[in-house]
């Protein structure tokens, strides 16, 4: 018979700095690094939070780069000791030793390597110190985001990715064989966030998008994270508006609080957001054109460097680094958007702008049976294919909208990075399947 024994408990680094000198402890991890100075060699041990400095005296043995190791030492205060404190190491016990070296320097703060090899290489290039940063700041945006909404009363739901038909439309989606019938990998949840608005009335979920982008930018993946969010009986789409200013506020809270030394690590500047200004669409296609000098091409969109000038603009005379713009055009939102009542050429929809990037779609959404049936019609959408979908509308819904915001655009433009290929832990594009 199998007798089950006590899990083994983590050794935590913040724990071990609290230490006074002379303690004794105990720590285990893998060798970061190995720096031999002649008359002192240090042993950098990489544990789950950071980094351990480790002074490995007379007798103990020197593990290589890549080691999987146990140490026990005596503690001791130094402020040149990454945490301000070093082991000073009477036992290292290796545990397991990799076959061969590793193929990349992770020790470096910066590994300068081109963006295939850093791909290519990711579950060891992950392990270089600043690149893990990157997605302990992101577990931070998503604690943000999720404390926030429970705090506001959503529920937190999990929605299919494996659809009938595609949310969004359009040629962005992959489809896929389902036991002899066409299926698709979903483009976002909306149609069960919407569902389940009529169940809870407010929602929230955290999972994987999937959206067959052709194109091969430094802003599109092909399978994403998305923050998605809906909620019922609002009185206008700017509610949704105002619970996102209050989930980016929560964000960075939590950054500031509990995720400083990656926000550190990586230069992070944390942004105001308590009040984000709003312009419509049109307006800010005239203002840029004319501040800026830009000519209007595309009267229905925005180009990415409309985003870029829209975001200067509000950074120059407001001092904000988000944006709202509102009332898209109806032609290139989805046939769920409401319609302005005013100016039916425009809806009631937003995007969010942050340092030069859309982060955010989001607005009312149609909730008459009547009004959704039409301008699925008005689209050339056959209702009888969303018959699933308009059943929520069918037997009653109320008010309601939502949004989606992208976490690795979030992410890439928090920390800086070029490209959201690094903001991702296994980016998946047009090119790229593995690892």
């Amino acid at each position: 018979m199998l007798t089950m024994t006590a899990s083994p408990e983590g050794v935590r680094l913040s724990d071990i700095l609290q230490n006074p000198d002379g303690a004794r402890q105990e720590a285990h991890g893998m060798v970061h690094a190995v720096r031999d100075l002649g008359d002192v060699r240090f042993v950098l041990l990489r544990m789950a939070e950071g980094v351990l400095q480790c002074v490995a005296g007379e007798g103990v043995v020197i593990p290589r780069v890549g080691d999987a190791v146990r140490v026990c030492g005596i503690c001791a205060h130094d402020s040149r000791a990454p945490g301000g404190l070093e082991l000073r190491l009477q036992e290292l016990t290796v545990l397991s030793t990799p076959a061969e070296p590793l193929p990349v320097p992770i020790d470096k703060f910066k590994l300068n390597l081109s963006m295939d090899t850093d791909l290519a290489l990711r579950p060891v290039t992950l392990r270089n110190l600043q690149k893990r940063a990157v997605f302990k700041l992101q577990e931070g945006i998503v604690r943000g985001f999720r404390e926030c909404l429970q705090t506001e009363g959503f529920t937190e739901i999990h929605t299919p990715k494996i659809n009938r038909s595609g949310a969004e439309g359009g040629a962005n989606i992959f489809r896929l064989e389902y036991f002899g019938r066409k299926a698709y990998l979903a483009q976002s949840p909306q149609f069960y966030k919407q569902a389940m608005v009529g169940v809870y009335e407010r929602v929230f979920e955290v999972g994987p998008v999937f959206r067959a982008e052709k194109h091969n930018t430094s802003r599109h993946l092909s399978e994403y994270t998305s923050l998605d969010l809906e909620m019922g009986f609002i009185d206008s789409f700017e509610d949704v508006m105002r619970m996102e200013v209050k989930v980016l506020s929560n964000i960075m809270r939590v950054l500031a609080r509990d995720y400083a030394p990656q926000v550190r690590v990586l230069g992070v500047k944390l942004p105001a957001c308590d009040a984000i200004p709003a312009i419509r669409f049109d307006e800010a296609k005239r203002r840029i054109s004319e501040r800026y000098g830009r000519p209007i091409r595309d009267p229905y969109d925005l180009e990415p460097e409309e985003e870029q000038l829209i975001s200067r603009l509000f950074q120059e005379e407001y001092g904000s680094e988000f944006v709202f713009v509102t009332h898209y055009p109806s032609k290139k939102r989805p046939f769920y958007a409401m319609d302005d009542p005013a100016d039916p050429r425009y809806t009631l929809s937003f995007d969010l702008l942050f340092r030069g990037m859309e982060v955010t779609t989001g607005g009312a959404r149609i909730h008459d049976y009547r009004d959704q049936v039409a301008k699925m019609q008005k689209k050339g959408l056959d209702p009888a294919k969303f018959a699933a979908y308009l059943s929520i509308h069918k037997y009653g819904m109320p008010p309601h909208g939502g949004l989606g915001l992208g976490l690795e655009r979030l992410t890439m433009k928090l920390a800086g990075a070029c490209n959201v290929r690094e903001t991702c832990l296994f980016p998946r594009d047009t090119l790229r399947l593995e690892p």
